[in-house]
């Protein structure tokens, strides 16, 4: 009885050979006690017939056995295949002979083999419940014996929740993906993965695309790696269903690794909810929104910052934000505002929410993460600086799924479970305890985990909010990534997101000889200061100021700085600080007047005055796009109208 190969047990080991099925058994002799006394010959090659001695000693051959070359042929040999455990199924076996057959089944677990009672069938009935070979001999009523292949039965003791699907027919399931590598010269290499199906799937590795023709395993594995095995290898897993492919994965193999962990790149959508229409106002997150934005610039994110959005804005925002996360990114979602949690459900609440609200009226935070994870990001966080008290029980929560075990999620709350989160004035600013206490750790070289720890025991020595709040981390972070890791890049797609220019100036000539400059100030992604300082005038015009005219579009979103003096006004103050300047206004809500295809451009007119009069007017078109960032461009319009130009040139 030809014996199994012991690489067919079990999977190879790393670097082994694969021997050509015709050594395998030259090599192999007998194994089981009760057949020492009786050796089968193997199947010649081209002939597809078996015949044997039963009951003699090695080296007898009979004449009837002679006789008998062509006596048993097995028409239907079994399959290997590969399943969860507890899984039924059914090996087959069937030959043809000149007279009556009989069959018995063989298996063997590690190095022990044995016969297995009762089963004398052409069919074997089997619970997966562990990894075994199998066999089955054929005899005639001549003596004569044959052995079918050996197949093996492979069964997974672990296997993620929803596979196989129900309906499943034996198609390749993926179970195991290989990982992202990063490999010194020379050293070694293995990438591996796993599937399910029936039969066993074949496997072929590919790199860039290209076939890996010595590669045909579940374990792929290279003794010294060189540079010029870095690439992108996935496999494909096929039998006679179809085929299956994992996820792509990239090698990185250099002279020296001493990175561990990078990004392929760094992307952070920022909202802060200030102003409501039914709930009280908030103070605190125009600040925080600003110096998170600030600080992740710093570590190489790619930041849009957004205040003041309606349920509507929102669900854009997160969307364009969800858009361009790719594989390998490192992405951050931070909320301040209302907000609230229910049975570990947590709900952003927009300025346009009713009285009271509900879920249906919010933002789901647990919805946003869940795509996050479908994107293949390397890390994703969400910050979260609200409230997680549930006002409402009467009201259902949304449907959600449970979030993949996929390690690469980190969790960062202001505040406790069914606990509030406080705001902190710290001079002419508010400020929310948690980003008081973020912004001195965020830029530390540390695991993200680590870090956020370091958060957690300043809020809990802050005697103001002891007994009051106390951050709450919560993560699946399985790798020591921090927000300092290096950025390798791999696509353009996060360059458009929340790219912006330097501040734009413009300097404009009035028809009189009176020269302006024109500054554009970005604080925020949709809100912008434009500001206007008149230089020195020729000596003919005397007693003159400028005036700033908001687009027609934007009456009901713009705030004139004299009227308004809030928080934006302060922290314009605070960071550019500029001489005085004639004239400012605020263009705030960018998003209500960027529309999909727009191609018109708001009109901010600039006006020269002397005393009541008007002397002359500049337009400036401005495309003001509030997520790709901010473009202008000038365009010198006519001086007014007819009469104005003569009143210019009256008063000059």
């Amino acid at each position: 009885m030809p014996g199994p190969a012991g690489g067919d047990f079990l999977e190879e080991e790393a670097g082994s050979t694969c021997l050509p099925t015709e050594q395998r058994w030259a090599q192999h002799e007998p194994f089981c006690p009760w057949l020492l006394g009786e050796r089968c010959r193997r199947r010649v090659p081209g002939r597809g017939a078996v015949a044997g001695l039963a009951g003699g000693r090695p080296g007898q051959e009979g004449a009837a056995g002679e006789a008998m070359q062509e006596a048993i042929t097995i028409t239907e040999q079994p399959v290997s295949i590969s399943v969860p455990v507890g899984y039924s199924f059914t090996l087959r076996c069937r030959a043809k002979g000149s007279t009556l057959l009989q069959y018995q089944w063989f298996c063997q677990h590690q190095s022990d083999c044995h016969q297995i009672p009762g089963a004398t069938n052409p069919d074997l009935p089997i619970i997966a419940e562990q990894t075994q070979l199998y066999t089955c001999r054929v005899n005639d009523l001549y003596r004569n014996a044959v052995f079918s292949d050996w197949v093996k039965v492979e069964v997974h003791q672990c296997v993620a929740r929803g596979l196989p699907p129900r309906l499943w027919r034996g198609e390749p399931v993926i179970i195991l993906n290989p990982m992202e590598q990063r490999v010194e010269v020379g050293k070694p290499l293995q990438l591996q993965c796993a599937a399910m199906g029936v039969p066993a799937p074949c496997y072929q590795w590919y790199r860039n695309g290209n076939l890996l023709e010595q590669h045909k395993r579940k374990k792929l594995w290279i003794t010294h790696a060189k540079v010029s095995d870095s690439g992108t290898y996935l496999c494909c897993a096929s039998n006679s269903h179809g085929e299956h492919w994992t996820n792509a994965v990239d090698v990185h193999v250099g002279t020296c690794v001493s990175e561990k962990f990078f990004a392929t790149g760094k992307i952070a959508l920022l909202v802060g909810n200030n102003h409501y229409q039914h709930h009280p106002n908030l103070m605190a997150p125009v600040k925080d929104v600003f110096e998170l934005s600030r600080l992740l610039e710093q570590l190489g994110f790619q930041v849009v910052s957004l205040l003041d959005l309606n349920k509507a804005e929102m669900a854009t925002a997160v969307s364009q934000f969800l858009q361009l996360l790719e594989k390998g990114v490192y992405a951050i979602f931070y909320y301040a505002g209302h907000g609230y949690e229910h049975l570990g459900r947590n709900y952003m609440v927009p300025v346009d929410a009713p009285q009271p609200y509900s879920p249906e009226n919010c933002i789901s935070v647990q919805r946003i993460l869940q795509k996050m994870q479908q994107q293949q990001t390397a890390l994703n966080i969400i910050l979260l600086d609200t409230c997680r008290k549930w006002y409402n029980p009467g009201r259902a929560l949304s449907q959600v799924q449970p979030l993949e075990p996929w390690g690469n999620t980190v969790y960062g709350y202001a505040t406790s479970e069914d606990a509030e989160a406080y705001e902190l004035q710290d001079g002419e600013f508010s400020s929310g305890i948690f980003m008081k206490y973020l912004k001195k750790h965020i830029l530390k070289e540390k695991k993200v985990t680590h870090m956020l720890e370091d958060v957690l025991e300043d809020i809990g020595r802050d005697p103001l909010v002891t007994g009051k709040q106390v951050m709450e981390i919560k993560h699946t972070l399985k790798e020591a990534r921090s927000l300092t890791d290096p950025i390798c890049p791999s696509g353009a797609g996060a360059e458009r997101w929340g790219h912006s220019h330097e501040p734009l100036s413009r300097t404009l000539t009035f028809p009189c000889g009176a020269r302006a400059e024109l500054r554009f100030l970005r604080l925020f992604s949709n809100l912008m200061s434009v500001c206007a300082k008149l230089q020195a005038p020729p000596a003919h015009v005397t007693a003159t100021r400028l005036l700033l005219c908001q687009p027609p579009e934007m009456e009901a979103v713009a705030m004139q700085r004299e009227s308004r003096l809030d928080h934006v006004e302060t922290l314009l103050a605070s960071v550019y600080k500029r001489e005085e300047l004639d004239c400012v206004f605020q263009l705030c809500g960018l998003q209500k007047i960027q529309h999909p295809g727009q191609t018109s451009h708001p009109r901010i007119t600039v006006c020269l005055l002397a005393t009541s009069f008007l002397i002359c007017s500049l337009g400036l078109h401005s495309s003001l796009c509030w997520l790709e960032g901010w473009e202008g461009r000038s365009t010198q319009a006519t001086a007014g109208n007819a009469a104005a130009s003569q009143c210019c040139s009256t008063e000059c």
